[in-house]
């Protein structure tokens, strides 16, 4: 029996029937006595709850989550591991795309042969709503030094927005009267969003004279030589359906945000792409800067809808039919990446939502198919999909922004230093080797990526249970160099008049919660813990207060 229920039959016991309204009325000095006693039984009582609660409840939970926890930090520390060991040995090696598979410049000494020579290249500009550089990539693609009459250069141009419409017809007809062999294929619906309109591209009787379809989005501006460098993978190596090429950040230097963006990508495509190309001949197809053997395209089913990744549901699928990609590290395309948080954050969901999604839907297709072998089959469904795209999000988020603030809270639950310490240092440090110059930028880094963390855990978790936004599509805003000049002006305007706007109350939260972590480790801690805890409640506030990334001024 409860201290609590005791303490009441003792009184109800030993007092006579009428003795306790005696009490009340006539002894207030014995009242407050018993009142004192009654609230020692209740915060008693109350204790008493939270121990046992805290025993055999929160304790197992934790227990297991730390060793969930555990188990994801060792499988993707094997991952990191392995994809370096990779390109280190085909660095050594000197390993080159150019040396592994068959390639040489298209012969045009002959004049009269020269441009049968050439194959028939498409090049699709898919784009929506960008005035801000739809004339810089329709330019880029023009430039192309590529037979005329073998290129046909295709603007799949969705815009709802008149002075964009009115920007890309200029533009198109600019380049047309240069003699440029130039397409403006317009909509009057968005259906497929990206996908749709590079299937609705596709589908135009001129493209069935194309062989090969190279694919740019609108921020995206090819050096003149970026067909020559990539169409003779295709020419001469049959089995090969996709050329990849490395993106180059023209605003990597625009802000901090931008630098912590070009270091994540700059190992997405140095570690991921180069080891995926090399092992497996297979990557997942970054949605532009490469180029497609377009029979390979429609053997795959073409261009589908069904995810907010459409290039990479096209890459597995084409991968199923037994095609091969190349990933070309040295043949670099200039872009730009979304300077403003919220562009950020639509982007990132749609980079975790779309390939939980697709894993999802693509599981039992991988597993019933029988043109590729079992070795191919486990690496799509574990590492390409499971560990890189699930588990890398989930692990980060929970692992460092909530268990291990948790843990100063519960002294019994012990978190090894090799979890703690060892793991995410040398995967920070394998990270950073990508971009040597950001080095000194490590913590904010790994910061930034905490709180980057939680908005690719919970799109993740829709991808994977196809509830909310899970179709989602929202084009990465882009503000080319006419931002540039617009900042300059209008430095001055008004930008706390946006506060509220800026205002993120997800983040706030998650940094209250590891703040005040923090302060119970700082007053009963026996480690410099809270150190960590500060800095990373203060990313969270930072990013909560929208105070990250390009302020637009207003106007």
């Amino acid at each position: 029996m409860s201290p609590f229920m005791k303490f009441f039959n003792f009184l109800y016991d030993s007092l006579p029937p009428f003795s306790w309204f005696l009490v009340q009325r006539h002894n207030l000095a014995s009242s407050s006595e018993t009142d004192e006693v009654v609230r020692s039984g209740i915060i008693g009582e109350i204790i008493y709850i939270w121990k046992e609660t805290r025993i055999f409840v929160f304790i197992p939970i934790l227990k297991f989550l730390v060793t969930m926890c555990l188990v994801m930090s060792f499988l993707l520390f094997i991952e990191r591991v392995y994809m370096s060991v990779v390109v280190v040995v085909i660095k050594l090696l000197r390993r080159t795309p150019e040396k592994v598979h068959k390639w040489e410049a298209i012969n045009d000494d002959d004049l009269e042969l020269a441009h049968t020579n050439y194959p028939m290249v498409l090049i699709q500009i898919p784009m929506y709503n960008e005035k801000e550089v739809c004339q810089l990539s329709i330019g880029a693609a023009c430039r192309l030094s590529w037979p005329l009459d073998r290129m046909i250069v295709q603007v799949l141009d969705d815009s709802t927005d008149p002075a964009s419409k009115d920007l890309v017809n200029a533009e198109c007809d600019k380049w047309a009267r240069k003699g440029i062999n130039i397409m403006s294929e317009i909509r009057d619906n968005r259906l497929g969003y990206k996908a749709g309109a590079l299937k609705a591209g596709m589908m135009h009787n001129y493209v069935k004279q194309c062989e090969f379809v190279a694919i740019f989005d609108a921020d995206f501006q090819p050096d003149p030589d970026f067909l020559a460098r990539t169409i003779p993978f295709l020419i001469h190596n049959r089995e090969i359906s996709l050329v990849q090429c490395r993106w180059k950040f023209v605003n990597a230097n625009e802000c901090l945000m931008t630098r912590m963006q070009e270091m994540s990508l700059n190992y997405h495509f140095l570690a991921e792409q180069e080891s995926g190309s090399s092992i497996h001949a297979f990557f997942g197809f970054n949605g532009t800067a490469g180029v497609w053997r377009i029979a390979a395209l429609n053997e795959a089913g073409g261009w589908k809808d069904r995810t907010t990744v459409e290039d990479m549901d096209l890459a597995v699928r084409a991968c199923l039919h037994g095609w091969k990609f190349v990933y070309v590290h040295n043949v670099e395309v200039k872009n730009e990446l979304p300077s403003t948080f919220k562009a950020y954050r639509f982007q990132q969901h749609r980079w975790s939502c779309g390939p939980a999604n697709l894993w999802r839907k693509m599981t039992m297709e991988i597993l019933q198919n029988k043109k590729v072998s079992a070795w191919k089959k486990l690496y799509l469904i574990y590492n390409f999909f499971f560990i890189r795209k699930i588990v890398v999000h989930i692990f980060t988020f929970v692992f460092y922004c909530l268990i291990l603030p948790t843990t100063v809270l519960f002294p019994e639950l012990e978190v090894p230093k090799w979890a703690t310490v060892y793991v995410p240092s040398t995967i920070t440090l394998l990270n950073a080797l990508a971009t040597p110059r950001s080095l000194h930028l490590l913590v904010f880094w790994i910061l930034f990526e905490n709180v980057m963390s939680m908005h690719r855990t919970k799109a993740t978790f829709i991808g994977l249970l196809e509830a909310g936004r899970v179709n989602e599509w929202v084009v990465t805003e882009k503000l080319g160099d006419t931002l540039k000049s617009k900042l300059i002006a209008k430095a001055t305007t008004k930008l706390y008049t946006r506060f509220g706007e800026r205002i993120n109350w997800r983040e706030l939260v998650v940094g209250l919660y590891i703040f005040c972590c923090g302060c119970y480790d700082f007053a009963y801690g026996g480690s410099y813990f809270y150190v960590y805890l500060f800095l990373q409640a203060c990313a969270f506030f930072v990013a909560g207060v929208g105070y990250i990334g390009t302020i637009v001024p207003i106007g």
